[in-house]
Parts: structure tokens; sequence; C-alpha cells
């Protein structure tokens, strides 16, 4: 696994996708390869339906490869990808009448359950108790807040590209930010700095 994440950051993702457009398939099955595990990851945090959720990461890559001669050439191809796919798991919730018909994304609820790992709380008051007290405290805030605290410090997506895949504006999704990282704050004792904690649980 880490001979292959070494592999792929020998290739620029906007080389590959400009590639992918002229046609070519090598540059194509790179990129599948390097995001297919994180967007079926992200796309189970969105639906309990495992194997939908993969169908919906390949249909996306498939449309990439069929449509890719009217792909805009500047894009940030992972925050792309995600967005895509969590389109078309909110479309596929709406025909299947799993939520609610809504005209966005809104409807989907983040089910994805955060992890802090014991060995990461390493001051001298670490106790199991503490580190089960973090976790709840990460699961319990509201999804959307959830969801925005995922995107930035475990895909590394700015705040911009946030609110594009939320469907809010630049403030809204800073203020889902700010406000999961206040509640957090309010609670948090440790040394580790907590975006340090946020950016290595695991999920």
């Amino acid at each position: 696994m880490k001979t292959k994440t070494l592999q792929f950051k020998t290739f620029d993702d906007i080389t590959l996708w400009n590639n992918l457009k002229d046609g070519d398939e090598k540059s194509f099955s790179i990129l599948f390869e390097k995001y297919y595990g994180d967007l079926v990851s992200y796309g189970n945090s969105l639906s309990p339906y495992a194997e939908k959720v993969q169908d919906c990461v390949q249909d996306v890559f498939t449309d990439i490869w069929v449509y890719r001669n009217g792909l805009q050439s500047s894009v940030v191809v992972k925050a792309y990808l995600l967005s895509s796919v969590r389109k078309r798991i909110a479309r596929l919730h709406e025909r299947d009448h799993i939520f609610r018909k809504a005209t966005s994304t809104d409807s989907i609820a983040f089910l994805l359950e955060f992890s802090v790992e014991h060995d990461l709380i390493d001051d001298d008051y670490a106790t199991k108790e503490k580190v089960i007290h973090l976790n709840k405290l990460l699961n319990d805030l509201p999804a959307r807040q959830k969801e925005a605290l995922y995107l930035r410090y475990h895909q590394g997506l700015t705040v911009d590209q946030i609110a594009d895949m939320l469907d809010v504006n630049y403030q809204s999704a800073s203020n889902l930010l700010h406000r999961g990282l206040l509640t957090l704050r309010k609670e948090w004792k440790g040394s580790i700095s907590l975006i340090v904690v946020l950016s290595s649980i695991a999920c």
C-alpha cells in the first residue's frame, strides 16, 4: 500500500486529468486507483448500502470517461470527485425514496463514525474514559458539522470547496466548521492540538 501511495504522488492530478480529457486510458486508470478507496469510504458515510455506493463511484468514473471531452480543464480533481459522488448518492436516495425528495443534497445524513486511537492521546492524564469521551463528542456533533470537519481535515478541502459540496455559501460552510470546533474545544483538555487529533482520527 505504501508503495502504491508513493507511486501516486509522482503523478500530478491536473496533468492526469488533462491527459484523461485527451483520451489517455492510463491516466484515467491511475486516477481511478488513486481515489476509488477514498470515494467509497466517503460514499459509505452517506449511505448504508455498500454495493450501491460502489456502483455510484463506478458510475461517476464511467461518466467522466464517456463525457471527458466536455470536462473543464481547471478543476481540483479530488474535490470534483467527492462532490460528484455526493450528488450521485443524493440522486440515488431520491430515486429509491429512501429519503424525502429534495432539490439539493441537503437530505443526506452523514453516517460516518469517528474513532480516536488511545495511543494518540499522549499526555500523562490519558485514560480509556478520556478517549471514549472525545469519541462521543465527535460523534454527537450535528451531521453537517461532522461532515464539514471530515472534508476539511480528512480530505483536505478548502472552505470554498466544502461550500460547493454541501450546496451552501462560504459563510455557512465556515460557520459549520467553527461551531464544530467550538463545541469540541469547550470539552477538550488534552495537551495535543485538537487539529492534530482531527487530522489523525480514523473513520
